[in-house]
């Protein structure tokens, strides 16, 4: 009967209506039905005479529609949870945070799990059915709040967590971001002072029938490779590009040894540690406080460090406690976590008040982070401007130092 259910579910399309509702005020909007007729009825039900009514086409160009991503994720749980505290019903919520969403998208998958939820399943069941916007652990959670009659409180949870994840990922985006973004431009005014530039002042030089300094010469010589070669340069960075990502993607050893690669990495490897050590305390105590037995929630914990050494590190914990370890000895053994959360998860495991504790772990690691990033960011910008002056300045002078050599003869 659920698979027979499933599949009716899955028959239904989007249809967008216009009509006048019983005030007479036009209306319009998006439905979900199995037909046109369905969606007229169930049009009629809320009051709404239909004016037009067409199915939404599925056809989109490039393929695609708006992406999803974790952060309309974090807003669709916070907005959630403050329906449910308000005392919204659980369906009504969904209509209103559908409502207020700007990604179509976003919309469509909440407007897909309200219907699934009116067909009869539960909100973590209905959850389920979309693996890629929700994994396992944010499932479980949710399933844990409706076991318990304590849905609000859980999805406020959740909505913490994911925000505090999502604002983790964004000061590491953000260690990265800066400087990238200004070598790359760096790069972009280099190339063009090569091609366009240098051959200009190249074609004056030819007219000295003088020797050329060292410096002048290999700027032009650096030009007249990127002049020929530029094309496969540029086609051979992209090829590397995209095949690392690929890689990573498709091969498991490669991506583990990346993983390893970058924790040791000066600097940024360092700001990468602390937030995976936050990233680990921060769903570990999620997960715990949620009523989550340990075994499971660091089976959770182990997907959610994003770090191939902590993951198996984590997966050896579990092991270890699931054969009678207290969690700080298993943690201790695995040699990787800081004497600081090995302190806190201790204190927290004899006091009873683990989730609490790892809590702290968390703030503490992610305030690190935080303070590691604006830290970086200030060093790199004096470090990046000397870079670009010496590189422009270098192409600059090496065209006009020719130019100031003649003067001189002269």
């Amino acid at each position: 009967m659920a698979n027979a259910a499933a599949v009716k579910q899955d028959k239904k399309a989007t249809f967008t209506y216009e009509g006048k509702d019983r005030r007479g005020a036009r209306v319009k909007g998006e439905l979900l039905s199995t037909s046109a007729a369905m969606a007229r009825a169930e049009l009629r039900k809320q009051g709404i005479d239909p004016t037009r009514l067409r199915k939404k086409s599925e056809f989109k160009i490039f393929g695609g529609s708006k992406k999803i991503k974790p952060a309309d994720i974090a807003i669709f749980t916070r907005q959630m949870a403050t329906m449910m505290k308000a005392g919204v019903p659980l369906v009504q919520s969904f209509e209103i945070v559908a409502d207020g969403l700007d990604n179509p998208t976003m919309k469509n998958v909440v407007l897909k799990i309200k219907a699934d939820i009116e067909g009869g399943n539960n909100f973590a069941g209905a959850l389920r059915e979309h693996p890629k916007y929700f994994d396992d652990l944010y499932c479980s959670l949710v399933e844990a709040g409706e076991a318990s009659g304590a849905l609000e409180t859980m999805l406020d949870r959740v909505a913490i967590y994911k925000e505090k994840s999502e604002a983790l990922k964004s000061k590491i985006k953000k260690a990265m971001k800066y400087p990238v973004t200004v070598l790359v431009v760096a790069a972009l005014v280099t190339a063009i002072l090569l091609v366009k530039v240098v051959p200009t002042f190249q074609e004056l030089f030819e007219g000295f029938g003088a020797e050329l300094p060292a410096m002048t010469q290999f700027v032009i010589e650096l030009s007249d490779s990127l002049q020929s070669s530029g094309l496969y340069i540029l086609a051979g960075l992209i090829a590397f590009i995209f095949g690392f990502r690929t890689l990573r993607q498709r091969s498991k050893v490669f991506s583990d040894n990346v993983d390893r690669l970058y924790l040791k990495l000066p600097i940024v490897g360092d700001i990468i540690f602390k937030a995976t050590v936050a990233r680990y305390a921060r769903t570990l105590s999620t997960t715990f406080a949620a009523g989550v037995p340990l075994i499971d929630a660091l089976d959770a914990c182990a997907g959610a460090t994003g770090n191939a050494v902590y993951r198996d590190a984590v997966l050896n914990i579990k092991d270890e406690v699931s054969t009678g370890q207290q969690l700080q000895f298993a943690m201790r053994s695995s040699g990787i976590f800081p004497s600081m959360a090995l302190q806190m998860t201790a204190i927290g495991e004899e006091s009873g008040a683990l989730d609490a504790m790892l809590e702290k772990v968390a703030q503490h690691y992610e305030d690190e982070v935080d303070n590691a990033v604006d830290g970086l960011t200030s060093m790199m910008e004096p470090l990046i401007m000397s870079f670009l002056g010496i590189v422009i300045g270098g192409l600059i002078v090496a065209m006009y130092l020719p130019i100031f050599q003649m003067g001189n003869v002269v």
